[in-house]
C-alpha cells in the first residue's frame, strides 16, 4: 500500500510541475471546440492489486462557467475488485499451486458516478497538458462472490466454497490443493448497495487533437450498510465480521485513453 501512495505522489508531483507551465489562453483555442470527451481506462488503488479494475468516463460540456473556467458534466462507470488488507498468497509446495489463505469472498463493486469536471489549466498547443479537477458521487453496487478452493482426496478432486474448508481441510478429510476457478460462484453471489464519493485531478495529454490519453489521480470514500466479510474472523464463537469493513477509503490512479468530439 505504501508503494502505491509513493507512486501517486511521484506522478502527481511530476505532472503538477508540468501543469504549471500550461496557462489558460486568453482567446478561445481549438481545443475548446470539443464538447464531449469519452475515455476507457485501467485503474489501480490501495485496496486492490496492480490492476484493480476498469473504468469508462465521459465528460460533456456544461453551460456557463465556474469562476471563469469551463465545466463539464462528468459521468463514470467503474468495475473494481476490493481486497482485504490481510490477503496473502500461500503456496502448496507439493503441487506448486497458490491460494489465499482465510479468504472466503470476493468483493466486486460497480460504481456509476455523476459529478462536475472543471478545466483548471487549458492546453495552448499540442505540446501542453490540460489539468481538470473532478468531484463525483454515486451508488455502489457490491457483488459478494464466494471464493472457491480446489480440494482432493485420493484420486478425486473437486472445487468447494472456501467457507466449507476449515484451515487446510474439509470436514470429510479433503485437503486444499489450490484455488478454484475464478468464474465459479457467481450464481451464489450476494448483493449490497452503498454510496461513494471521489475527488480527483485529471491530467490530459494528446498526441492528436481528436484523441486523448492521460491519468486521473484521486481519493475515494465508500460506505455500505454492513461489514462485508472477505476474510472472516476465525476466533471460535466470535463475530465473523470483525476485522472487515463497511467503510472503505482508497487512493487511486486510472490510466485512460479515448477520443474527443
Amino acid at each position: 500500500m505504501r508503494t502505491i501512495y509513493v507512486l501517486f505522489s511521484l506522478v502527481l508531483s511530476s505532472l503538477s510541475v508540468l501543469g504549471q507551465n500550461v496557462r489558460p489562453s486568453a482567446a478561445e483555442t481549438e481545443e475548446e471546440n470539443y464538447n464531449t470527451i469519452t475515455t476507457f481506462g485501467i485503474t489501480t488503488n490501495t485496496n486492490s492489486g496492480i490492476v484493480g479494475g476498469f473504468s469508462f468516463r465521459q465528460s460533456r460540456l456544461a453551460s456557463g462557467e465556474l469562476l471563469g473556467m469551463r465545466q463539464y458534466h462528468y459521468f463514470s462507470l467503474e468495475v473494481v475488485n476490493v481486497k482485504h488488507p490481510k490477503e496473502i498468497q500461500s503456496s502448496i509446495n507439493s503441487v506448486g499451486s497458490r491460494y489465499i489463505s482465510g479468504k472466503e469472498n470476493y468483493l466486486f463493486v460497480v460504481r456509476p458516478q455523476y459529478g462536475r469536471e472543471v478545466k483548471l489549466f487549458q492546453r495552448d498547443d499540442d505540446e501542453g497538458i490540460a489539468v481538470s479537477g473532478i468531484l463525483a458521487a454515486g451508488p455502489s453496487l457490491g457483488i459478494i462472490k464466494p471464493y472457491y478452493l480446489e480440494v482432493s482426496f485420493g484420486n478425486t478432486t473437486r472445487s468447494v466454497p472456501a467457507s466449507e474448508v476449515n484451515g487446510f481441510a474439509t470436514a470429510t478429510g479433503e485437503t486444499v490443493t489450490g484455488a478454484g476457478s475464478f468464474f465459479q460462484g457467481f450464481g451464489q453471489s450476494k448483493l449490497t448497495v452503498g454510496v461513494n464519493v471521489k475527488a480527483a485531478l485529471s491530467f490530459e495529454l494528446s498526441a492528436f487533437r481528436s484523441n486523448t490519453t492521460g491519468v486521473e489521480i484521486g481519493f475515494l470514500a465508500e460506505a455500505f450498510p454492513q461489514r462485508i466479510v472477505i476474510i472472516p474472523n476465525q476466533t471460535q464463537g466470535g463475530d465473523r465480521s470483525i476485522g472487515n469493513r463497511s467503510f472503505f477509503t482508497s487512493g487511486y490512479l486510472t490510466l485512460f485513453f479515448g477520443s474527443k468530439k
